[in-house]
């Protein structure tokens, strides 16, 4: 196979017939798949869990029966997070294979890993060496994992692990500075360690697809003709070592425009970057929570970084499903790290600190609320 074109088709957004999330439109879904292939497209990433367990299943009907196995990369996921016994690895990958009706992966991804997953899950049931024993049987192509957490961990994974082939992150013009989800720290460890960097959430869950009020111009006036989204993707492809940037397109509309504008990928240009940071910009005007000293919050009695629990929190709420954003995944492995009671602290001192532009107590004690009852984490409840 020649090389990977930049772009990846996800399937955890699929069309559906119906609200059911395994009544999967397979007809539609066929035909996104065979537009995706005959664009010159190769990339499929799969789940474990994705449309309630259907996903494998739906993507053997739609490709692998349907077309040569020589003709596409196939990525599937192990259920970290639903850590059953030990004994059972094997089978659940066993399963995988046949749901998705093929002898190997072409990728093969622990499903994500953060710092708690890492030691009491992952180690505690050798799934490293597991993903080795099936590589070396031929049974996966490369190693790899999904991951939801900072810099430090990720390094001190793949420190320990440099037979991984690549890492799966989220990766946006949005997030690239955020400090809850540390989208170019976590690309420098990677790179830093020599392995392939696999990009989701590009399109940030959909609010990179489109930008706020008064904001539109900024992109327009580079190029009338291209999508927010495109934009978004193209940052993301753009960076060196990226493999494929993986978008969960939903209907046949989304495969056309996506395919169309990255079938002859341009990188992104240094003027395109300093336009998108101005649309940071106007996201951050939206937020609920805002200030001008965001630093001055991380310099409380606690010892905790409390501003990300904050941007974590507005940045939510600017996506179409805030409930569904990737923030969620990141809470919980985080307050781990501290002394809980800094979850119900008085922080009068640090509102002082920015001139009361919020209430820093009512504002955390929200946040963590939110982030607590909806996260994607029940492992650590």
């Amino acid at each position: 196979m020649s090389e990977v074109k930049k772009l990846g088709f996800g399937l955890m957004r699929l069309p559906l017939k119906s609200e059911n999330g395994t009544d999967i439109d397979m007809e539609q879904f066929k035909k996104m798949v065979d537009l995706f292939l005959e664009r010159g497209f190769t990339y499929f990433d799969t789940s474990y869990v994705y449309h309630n367990g259907t996903s494998e299943t739906a993507i053997r009907e739609a490709l692998v029966k349907r077309h040569p196995r020589d003709s596409f990369l196939l990525v599937s996921k192990f259920p970290t997070f639903q850590m059953p016994s030990e004994d059972k690895v094997e089978a659940i990958f066993r399963e995988q294979l046949e749901k998705c009706g093929v002898e190997y992966f072409d990728y093969y991804l622990l499903h994500n890993l953060n710092r708690y997953l890492y030691p009491n899950e992952v180690n505690a049931c050798h799934l490293f060496e597991h993903m080795k024993k099936w590589k070396e049987e031929g049974k996966i192509r490369h190693i790899a994992f999904s991951y939801h957490d900072d810099a430090e961990h990720l390094d001190q994974i793949l420190t320990e692990h440099p037979e991984v082939d690549a890492v799966q992150i989220v990766l946006n013009y949005y997030d690239w500075e955020e400090p809850f989800i540390q989208s170019k720290k976590c690309y420098e460890v990677i790179r830093k360690h020599g392995k392939q960097v696999i990009v989701m959430e590009p399109v940030k869950g959909g609010a990179l697809a489109r930008v706020p009020k008064g904001a539109e111009h900024i992109l327009r006036d580079i190029d009338p003709d291209a999508s927010p989204a495109s934009f978004a993707i193209r940052f993301a492809a753009s960076r060196e070592g990226a493999l494929v940037v993986l978008s969960g397109m939903s209907n046949l509309a989304q495969v056309e425009n996506n395919t169309g504008y990255m079938q002859d990928f341009k990188p992104i240009s240094e003027a395109e970057e300093r336009a998108l940071r101005e649309v940071k910009a106007k996201f951050q005007k939206t937020w609920k929570y805002q200030c001008d000293n965001w630093a001055a919050l991380d310099e409380n009695a606690y010892g905790v970084p409390i501003s990300g629990i904050i941007r974590a929190y507005n940045s939510m709420f600017i996506q179409p499903d805030p409930f569904f954003s990737a923030e969620l995944n990141y809470y919980k492995s985080f307050r781990s790290a501290y002394d809980l009671a800094f979850e119900t602290g008085d922080y009068s001192k640090e509102t002082a600190k920015i001139d009361g532009a919020f209430d820093v107590t009512a504002a955390l004690k929200e946040a963590v609320k939110i982030q607590l009852i909806n996260s994607f984490q029940s492992y650590m409840d």
